[in-house]
């Protein structure tokens, strides 16, 4: 047998060499890696199957914006497409107030302002989140107050949303991060009590469903998101929805630079910004959202999947979901327990990778408290007037919340999609199997 070349690595040469000499039935070397190795180590790769590339539309998307060419006009106000966009919606989440929107940040803007949240106001809300929920807290002039979360569960906690609660505070933006429904029951209890506005930041929860309740129907104003990445798209775009009457009539408004359209005159009688859907956006997002039952579905139980084959590996703790929740998995978050493994998060991540799993450490950086934006306090154009004008005391670079922190340190984020199958995520928690095994104290 020849020797390895300058051109292979050990590992290299060691791997094709013992599948080589296995195929022969000769002896195999006795420092070739085993068959159970890691394949970071020369070992066998756990997930063999290869995913095809996600087809995300075709040719219901191309039917509805021929309809929308045979319009003569593109503009949203009592357009088809956006009229029949928030027809379907409404199959998914029926709620009577449905404005469509640039974005899901456009969305959450929406809300906080149709809620009546001013200067000084306080915002309670996830500290691991995209910043886009709570962009429009702080444009208008508000404060968010960032509250820990329960341990694998990426969800607020509602004891520590109660314990952040003073005079000030008027909503809590409930954030449903990567389609895993929050308790909306005990935030819901907590916002009756102190008459808060409860958000629900809907963005990566498509399709799910807190108990049989979908989720956006037990807060009083819902937020959803069209960006590439989430389960339905149209590139950019958003939803934001309510019944209460209290806040669903201004929803409109707030999208559209303060006018009311079913009023006539054409008169402004709020102050907002231009956040206005075109009709090709809502054909685009219409013809998706016929295909949101299927994929909530495949995300559902494929991330239901993972979790059970998973459950008691060492050093593992799975996503927590609540049994009678329905989470539609936008990605499967699992940690590490750092005291029983003998490697590091980074380590560990290189080695599920080498076995193929799409695999990646955490999430956000760091809690966005911890951003240079947030504490530096400079928002706008590197100040922040509510604090400059005493009407907010927040100083980010002393909040705190351990159980968000300990999240991003030791996550490990795991792709899911519609596209794969359950052979495929067996095989994937297989590999985390292995990886965690090998690694064990």
């Amino acid at each position: 047998m020849k020797q390895p070349t300058s051109e292979l690595s050990r590992r290299e040469f060691l791997a094709a060499s013992t599948g080589a000499l296995a195929a022969t039935g000769l002896a195999v070397p006795a420092d070739a890696a085993p068959a159970n190795s890691l394949a970071i180590d020369g070992g066998s790769k756990a997930v063999k199957e290869r995913v095809s590339p996600l087809v995300r539309w075709g040719e219901a998307e191309r039917q509805q914006l021929n309809v929308v060419v045979d319009q003569n006009s593109l503009f949203y106000w009592k357009g088809t497409q956006t009229k029949l966009l928030v027809e379907r919606f409404r199959e998914i989440c029926p709620l009577m107030h449905v404005m469509t929107c640039s974005s899901g940040t456009a969305a959450l803007h929406i809300a906080v302002a149709a809620a009546g949240i001013g200067p000084g106001d306080e915002v309670i809300t996830s500290p691991i989140t995209d910043i886009g929920t709570v962009i429009g807290t702080l444009f208008q002039q508000a404060v968010p107050v960032f509250a820990d979360l329960g341990g694998s569960t990426y969800k607020l906690d509602p004891a520590d949303v109660a314990r952040r609660i003073t005079p000030k505070t008027k909503a809590i933006i409930a954030v449903h991060l990567a389609g895993n429904p929050c308790d909306m029951t005990a935030l819901k209890a907590i916002a009756d009590k102190h008459k808060l506005v409860l958000i629900e930041d809907c963005a990566q929860a498509w399709g799910a469903r807190n108990s049989e309740q979908p989720i956006g129907t037990l807060g009083h104003i819902a937020c959803f998101s069209f960006q590439q990445a989430k389960h339905v798209t149209c590139g950019d775009g958003g939803i934001v929805a309510s019944s209460d009457e209290r806040y669903g009539p201004l929803l409109q408004r707030f999208g559209d630079k303060g006018m009311d359209r079913l009023k006539a005159g054409g008169l402004f009688d709020s102050f907002a910004t231009n956040y206005r859907m075109s009709e090709l956006q809502a054909a685009f997002a219409a013809a998706q959202l016929g295909r949101l039952i299927d994929i909530a579905t495949k995300r559902n139980q494929l991330g239901n999947l993972l979790g059970e084959k998973i459950a008691g590996l060492p050093g593992i703790e799975p996503h927590a979901i609540r049994p009678a929740d329905h989470c539609t998995y936008w990605f499967y978050m699992l940690r590490l327990r750092p005291d029983a493994l003998r490697c590091n998060r980074a380590d560990f991540v290189k080695a599920l990778a080498a076995e193929g799993v799409p695999a990646s450490a955490g999430y956000i950086p760091v809690p966005l408290y911890a951003n240079p934006v947030f504490q530096a306090h400079g928002f706008f154009a590197g100040r922040w007037p509510v604090k400059e004008f005493g009407l907010t005391s927040m100083d980010y670079s002393k909040v705190s919340c351990p159980e968000a922190e300990k999240t991003l340190q030791t996550g490990v984020r795991i792709v899911i999609h519609e596209g794969m199958s359950e052979a495929y995520i067996a095989d994937v928690a297989e590999a985390i199997g292995k990886v965690a095994r090998h690694y064990s104290t």
